[in-house]
C-alpha cells in the first residue's frame, strides 16, 4: 500500500521471485484470505471500503459524446430521445460547456455564456423531464483560461522548487495543475463544484485525473509529483465525496472518473476504461477489464458503449456493444462526434435494436438496483467471473468473455463480426440454466456451442433464481416500484431457493443505515409436485411501507397446473403452454406478505 512511483518485477530473473520497488515511503502488504470469493471480497472491501449505493438514475441511459457544443444542440438531443421513445436519465457535457475550442480553454470551469446562455434554465428544464446534467472537469488550469490569474492569486496551483506556479505544455495548452494537497487548492476547487451544483449540475465527470501529464519535478504541498501521482485521482474523488457529506449530506454524488487507487470505491467513484478504440478488438477486452477491477473493489468499471476513438461506422459492432452494456454496471454510449454515439441518430434498424437493449436495461432496474445494494453491503461486484461459483473452473481464452451478472445471470457477449456461433460454459455440474429469451434449458458443467441471433446476445438465468423486473419507463424518475414482474425460474432439481428486492427513494445518501428502505424477500420450496413461493417484507424504521403488487411469472412449467392458491384461497392464473409460463397476480398491499402455492 504505497502510492509512490515504483517498479514491479514478475520473476524476470526466473528465480521464483516477485520484486517491488518504490522511490520512497514504506512498504505495507495487506493479506486477505478466505474460503470463498464471497469471503475474499468481503474481507478486501472491509479493509479498503465499500461503494456507496449510487443514485437510481445512474442505472439508466446516458446521452454523451465529445461533445455537445451549444445549449440548442443539447436540448435537441434530449428532446430526440423522448420523440424516439428511447429512455434517458442523464446528458453528459464534455469540455465545450466551458469553451468553444478544445484547446486553450481548459480551466475556465464556468459556463460559456455565448453557447450556453441559459444553462441553469436548461438544466431545470431537463430536470422537469427526469434528465440529469453531468459536466466534465479536469485538474488543469491553462495560462490562457479565464481563471488563471485567480488560481495564481489564490495559490491553488502546484509549484516548482522555488515556489512559483509550475507551468508546462501538453495537448490542451500551456497549463498549471491544481494542488489537491494544499488547503487552498481543495477549498478553491470545491467552491467551484458547490456553485455549479447549486446552479443545477447533478453529476461530475473527472477526466485526465492521472494526472495525464505530471512532470516529475512538479511540487505538491506533500511531496513531488512522483510521490502523489498514483493517488491524485483517488484524492480528487475524495474531495467531491467529502464536500457532499459536509454541504449536501442527504444526496448521493455521481462521480465518474478515469483514475483512482485502492479503495477509491468508498468515495463513490465510478471508473471507465478510457478512450477505447471503436473496433471489435476494443470490445473484446472490456469484459476482462471490468471483471478484474470488480475483484479489486471497483465494481462499476465500464466502457464507452460503442467504442470511443475512430471514425468507424459499424452498426453491428455498435449494437453488440450496447447489448453487452445492458449487463455492465453503467449504460453510457460515448464517442468522438464523427460517428454518432447516441442510438437516436443511427440507422433505422440499428435504432430498433438499440432501443430494445435500452428497454431491457430499464426493465432490469429492480434487479440491478438490488445487486448494487448487495455490492454496498458485501463488496461483491456486479460483474463476476465464473470462478466465483465454480472455484476450479478452467477458463481458456475462448471462454473468458462469459461472466456472471449478479448471482443469477450468465452472459456471453458477441465480440466478433458476423458471428454464427459462440461457446458458452455453463458452470456448476448438476445445475440448470435457462435461456433468458427462449426458455431453453442447459445443464451445468458443460461447454456448449450456441447460435447467436441479431436481437440479443446469449444470456441465461440460473434455475431457482428470482428476478424482479419492471415496466419500462422513459426515465427512472417515473419508476415507482409499486408494480413488479417477479420471474421465478423453476426446475425440479431446485428444492429450495431465495431472493430479494431492495428498494428506497433512489436518492438519499445512507438510506439503508437510516432505515429508509424496504426489502421484499422471496423463497421457494418444491416437493411432491407442489411449488410454494413466499413473500415477506422488511420495512426500515424510517420508511413508510409501500403498496406493492407482484405479477409472479413462473418459468419452465411443463403442464397446466392443477390449481393455484394465494394465501390459501383459490386464485386465477394464466398458463402459456407454448412458453411453459405460469402467471399469477399477487394483489397490491403494504408490507407485502403472501404465500403462493402451485399444484403441478
Amino acid at each position: 500500500d504505497n502510492p509512490q512511483i515504483g517498479w514491479l518485477d514478475f520473476d524476470s530473473r526466473k528465480d521464483g521471485t516477485l520484486r517491488y520497488e518504490v522511490i520512497g515511503g514504506r512498504k505495507t502488504y495487506q493479506v486477505v484470505a478466505g474460503d470463498s470469493w464471497d469471503q475474499l471480497m468481503a474481507g478486501y472491501t472491509g479493509l479498503t471500503g465499500r461503494q456507496p449505493l449510487p443514485p437510481r438514475w445512474a442505472f439508466g441511459n446516458f446521452a454523451s459524446r465529445f461533445g455537445y457544443k451549444t445549449e440548442a444542440e443539447t436540448r435537441a438531443v434530449v428532446d430526440r430521445f423522448a420523440q424516439e421513445k428511447i429512455p434517458l436519465d442523464a446528458v453528459i457535457l464534455d469540455l465545450y460547456w466551458f469553451g468553444k475550442t478544445v484547446q486553450g480553454t481548459m480551466g475556465n470551469l464556468a459556463w460559456d455564456r455565448d453557447t450556453f446562455p441559459n444553462a441553469e434554465k436548461m438544466m431545470a428544464d431537463f430536470k422537469e423531464k427526469g434528465v440529469k446534467t453531468v459536466v466534465v472537469t479536469e485538474p488543469f488550469v491553462l495560462t490562457t483560461s479565464n481563471r488563471w490569474n485567480e488560481a495564481v492569486d489564490k495559490k491553488v496551483l502546484a509549484t516548482d522548487k522555488a515556489g512559483k506556479p509550475y507551468t508546462y505544455d501538453f495537448y490542451f495548452g500551456n497549463t498549471g495543475l491544481i494542488d489537491l494537497y494544499k488547503k487552498e487548492g481543495r477549498d478553491w476547487w470545491w467552491s467551484i463544484y458547490r456553485d455549479l451544483k447549486k446552479g443545477g449540475v447533478t453529476g461530475w465527470w473527472g477526466d485526465l485525473g492521472e494526472p495525464e501529464v505530471h512532470p516529475s519535478d512538479l511540487q505538491h504541498a506533500t511531496g513531488s509529483a512522483d510521490q502523489v501521482h498514483n493517488v491524485y485521482g483517488h484524492d480528487w474523488a475524495r474531495l467531491i465525496a467529502e464536500g457532499y457529506k459536509q454541504e449536501f449530506p442527504a444526496e448521493r454524488p455521481f462521480i465518474l472518473m478515469r483514475a483512482g487507487y485502492s479503495g477509491s470505491q468508498r468515495f463513490g467513484m465510478i471508473p471507465w476504461s478510457g478512450d477505447v478504440a471503436r473496433s471489435w478488438g476494443g470490445l473484446q477486452s472490456q469484459m476482462e477489464i471490468s471483471l478484474q477491477m470488480g475483484m479489486q473493489g471497483l465494481a462499476y468499471m465500464h466502457s464507452d458503449l460503442g467504442g470511443f476513438a475512430g471514425a468507424v461506422l459499424d452498426d453491428e459492432l455498435y449494437v453488440r456493444w450496447l447489448q453487452y452494456g445492458v449487463f455492465q454496471p453503467i449504460f453510457r454510449p460515448h464517442a468522438q462526434e464523427a460517428v454518432a454515439s447516441e442510438p437516436v441518430f443511427r440507422s433505422e434498424r440499428t435504432k430498433v435494436l438499440a432501443r430494445e437493449a435500452v428497454w431491457l436495461r430499464y426493465a432490469m432496474l429492480p434487479y440491478n438496483y438490488t445487486i448494487a445494494f448487495d455490492n454496498e453491503q458485501t463488496g461483491m461486484p456486479l460483474m463476476r467471473p465464473l470462478m466465483f461459483v465454480e472455484l476450479d473452473v478452467a477458463q481458456p481464452a475462448e471462454r473468458s468473455t462469459t461472466y456472471l451478472w449478479g448471482p443469477d445471470f450468465l452472459v456471453t457477449p458477441i465480440v466478433h463480426p458476423g458471428a454464427t456461433r459462440a461457446e458458452v460454459y455453463f458452470p456448476n455440474s448438476g445445475s440448470v440454466w435457462f435461456d433468458f429469451h427462449t426458455g431453453q434449458a442447459h445443464k451445468g458443467g458443460i461447454l456448449e456451442t450456441v447460435k447467436p441471433v441479431e436481437a440479443n446476445i446469449p444470456v441465461y438465468v440460473r434455475a431457482g433464481a428470482f428476478v424482479p423486473m419492471a415496466k419500462v419507463v422513459q426515465t427512472t424518475r417515473d419508476y415507482t416500484g409499486r408494480e413488479i414482474d417477479l420471474h421465478y425460474y423453476h426446475d425440479a432439481s431446485v428444492t429450495t431457493s431465495s431472493g430479494k428486492l431492495y428498494d428506497d427513494d433512489g436518492e438519499t445518501a445512507g438510506a439503508f443505515e437510516q432505515g429508509k428502505y424496504e426489502i421484499v424477500r422471496f423463497d421457494s420450496k418444491f416437493a411432491d409436485k407442489r411449488l410454494e413461493i413466499g413473500f415477506k417484507t422488511e420495512t426500515g424504521k424510517a420508511m413508510q411501507a409501500k403498496e406493492r403488487a407482484f405479477s409472479l411469472k413462473v418459468h419452465n412449467v411443463q403442464a397446466k397446473p392443477r390449481g393455484v392458491t394465494v394465501d390459501g384461497r383459490k386464485a386465477s392464473f394464466i398458463f402459456n403452454a407454448q412458453q411453459h409460463l405460469l402467471e399469477v397476480q399477487v394483489p397490491a398491499r403494504k408490507g407485502q406478505a403472501a404465500q403462493v402455492a402451485i399444484s403441478l
